[in-house]
């Protein structure tokens, strides 16, 4: 799946959304971040019904400092750390798939910028020791 084909599956889902009343910038973004994983999920999904085989897929988030991340390991991860911390789950899914700022998730998650940072860094350290343990 090509970003093109990825940016067009995910305006397609936002679109038929016609009852949500956008509230601003960071609410579109943090909703288009949530769409970016589950098509990405998706097409990993139907990816490997016709295929039989396990191919990696990985996510560049181009965030400074940050590895390139398997996205279904990651998605896994990030369904466990939900389970523990919804809130941390969403900003770490608005950091990957949506490459949101840490001001933009203050505004939609109505915390302060500092808390949000916070957040990251620890659901970053949470991430890291999922995935390693996942790994072996």
């Amino acid at each position: 799946m090509s970003s093109g084909d990825l940016l067009q599956e995910c305006m397609l889902r936002l679109v038929k959304l016609d009852r949500i009343l956008w509230q601003n910038r960071a609410h579109f973004l943090a909703l288009a971040s949530c769409m970016m994983r589950r098509a990405l999920v998706d097409h990993l999904r139907a990816r490997r019904r016709l295929k039989r085989e396990h191919q990696r897929v990985e996510l560049h988030t181009g965030i400074a400092d940050d590895p390139c991340l398997e996205i279904e390991m990651l998605n896994d991860a990030l369904e466990q750390l939900a389970l523990i911390d919804p809130s941390r789950a969403e900003i770490v899914e608005m950091r990957y798939f949506g490459g949101m700022e840490l001001s933009d998730i203050a505004t939609v998650l109505d915390i302060s910028e500092s808390t949000v940072k916070r957040r990251w860094q620890t659901a970053k350290l949470w991430l890291a020791d999922a995935l390693t343990s996942n790994a072996a």
